[in-house]
């Protein structure tokens, strides 16, 4: 089947997201210490940990649950009662700085993109969290001028599977969902995004987590099942 659009995630489906991930942890976790912070690998996990469910916990649903420098922010002051905001954004910056360093695009996201377009098949990005970090890693990723539209949750103040996620980007491009296919790496949230529409739906699992085969995903429940 050919489609006029496709919508793409972007953390875990465009690029591995554990060894940038891991990359920035390690780099605010070398700067806390510059910073004169007396954090063992235990300590300052504690701390990051504590701040990244503060945040989650408060803001659940929207873009900054996703903010590195909010986690920082309530990490620190959990910990030494203020909340220290020079180093929590120095913490930030050296974990973003590290984190797109250390990104590289799956293989085949070149060739993929390349294919589209030949076929004049347009391309959307469509992920949950803030502008500025998306656009700084569509950039670290070198895929910028194959994309035709970026929607983040900030935009639409609605994290996947909301239906602004999909609903948003088609629009942008002026494609109905029965002519476009959503692909992403999480069950969850961008597989679950098709549910309710005329949308097609892959799951991408470089790690095959979900499955092979005939047998892939048949322990998901209906609204995160992909078609493909």
């Amino acid at each position: 089947m050919s489609y006029e659009a496709v919508l793409f995630d972007l953390d875990g489906t465009l690029y591995p997201y554990e060894p940038a991930e891991t990359a920035g942890r390690e780099a605010a976790f070398r700067r806390a210490g510059e910073l004169g912070y007396d954090f063992d690998r235990e300590t300052f996990t504690t701390v990051y940990e504590t701040g990244r469910r503060a945040v989650k916990r408060q803001l659940a649903g929207v873009a900054a649950t996703h903010d590195r420098f909010g986690y920082f922010e309530r990490g620190l002051a959990r910990h030494t009662g203020d909340p220290e905001p020079a180093d929590a954004h120095a913490l930030g910056t050296a974990y973003w700085d590290a984190f797109c360093e250390r990104m590289a695009p799956f293989a085949e996201l070149r060739p993929t993109l390349d294919r589209l377009a030949a076929t004049n098949t347009a391309v959307a990005v469509t992920t949950n969290m803030q502008t500025r970090v998306q656009l700084r890693k569509l950039t670290t990723l070198g895929v910028g001028d194959a994309v035709d539209t970026v929607v983040t949750s900030e935009m639409t103040g609605r994290e996947k599977p909301g239906a602004a996620m999909v609903t948003l980007p088609l629009a942008r491009l002026d494609y109905p969902p029965s002519e476009a296919v959503i692909v992403g790496d999480n069950p969850a949230t961008d597989i679950a995004a098709a549910a309710g529409l005329p949308l097609d739906s892959v799951l991408f699992d470089h790690t095959h987590t979900h499955g092979d085969g005939e047998t892939a995903d048949d322990s998901l429940p209906s609204a995160r099942r992909p078609d493909y």
